[in-house]
């Protein structure tokens, strides 16, 4: 299989991932839909501008459309009998997280997800510093999701499965729109978080990074993440250990290290 093979599957599968016709994909990037279909088949080669813009629209790295990579399996436990696993990386969503993942996203979108701001890539970042705030903090897990190093910052893995899931029961709603020029996909709550499954001490940290990071912006948020010594420490493509936390350095550490030593 060439590039132009590998990179128009990868174009055909994001796509299809989110639900976009061949048509819509074509008015988008401003081709006729002929050529979107010889792009997804290999047979047409793709202008450096038109990577760019399919960068844009699916909201992935450059290198990860000229590079792909196979994705992680990802299985949602809800009580049904796995099957053998595959030969590749797989990412196993206890039933205990995945509710926890769902009650948190819901309590983000009914406070923050009305935010013009407040697309996929900002959601991303917020969930990453909860997750690994609440872990320096209490050494313990909040979603425990699994994030990925990319060139935009660290990205949750079981995000796209869970939000599939969830709108399929009309728990939320995803939405296209533009900011600022750019292409954002957005998702507003249908339901309310159930509170009673989250802490105190969880709802205190969630609140606390949605009032310190909440009105960044998507390249905002993502410059920020890297400056976080868990990002630093992992490589380009791994999941990012959380254990790295406890190495934080200021601003991004929520842990009074000092008073533990008292």
């Amino acid at each position: 299989m060439n590039i132009y093979e590998k990179i128009g599957l990868r174009i055909k599968g994001l796509r299809e991932k989110t639900g976009m016709s061949q048509d819509v994909l074509a008015r988008k990037m401003k081709l006729p839909r002929p050529a979107i279909s010889q792009i997804e088949s290999g047979v047409r080669k793709i202008a450096t501008d038109e990577i760019l813009r399919f960068s844009q629209i699916f909201h992935v790295p450059v290198d990860d459309l000229l590079n792909p990579r196979q994705e992680p399996e990802v299985r949602l436990h809800e009580g049904k009998k796995e099957r053998e696993p595959k030969p590749r990386m797989r990412i196993s969503v206890p039933q205990k997280n995945l509710q926890k993942f769902k009650e948190v996203l819901l309590y983000i979108l009914n406070k923050a997800g009305s935010k013009p701001n407040i697309g996929e890539t900002v959601i991303y970042k917020l969930l990453y510093f909860m997750d690994f705030d609440f872990y320096e903090k209490y050494e313990e897990q909040l979603i425990g999701a699994t994030y990925m190093k990319n060139q935009y910052g660290p990205t949750p893995i079981e995000f796209a499965k869970i939000v599939e899931q969830m709108i399929k029961k009309g728990e939320i709603e995803k939405v296209k729109s533009d900011y600022f020029h750019y292409p954002q996909t957005k998702y507003l709550p249908r339901n309310k978080p159930d509170l009673t499954k989250l802490k105190a001490t969880e709802i205190g940290v969630i609140d606390d990074v949605l009032n310190r990071l909440s009105e960044m912006n998507a390249s905002q948020i993502s410059a920020y993440s890297h400056g976080d010594v868990p990002w630093i420490t992992t490589s380009d493509g791994e999941a990012i250990e959380y254990e790295s936390v406890f190495y934080r350095t200021p601003p991004y550490s929520v842990r009074a290290y000092a008073e533990d030593n008292k």
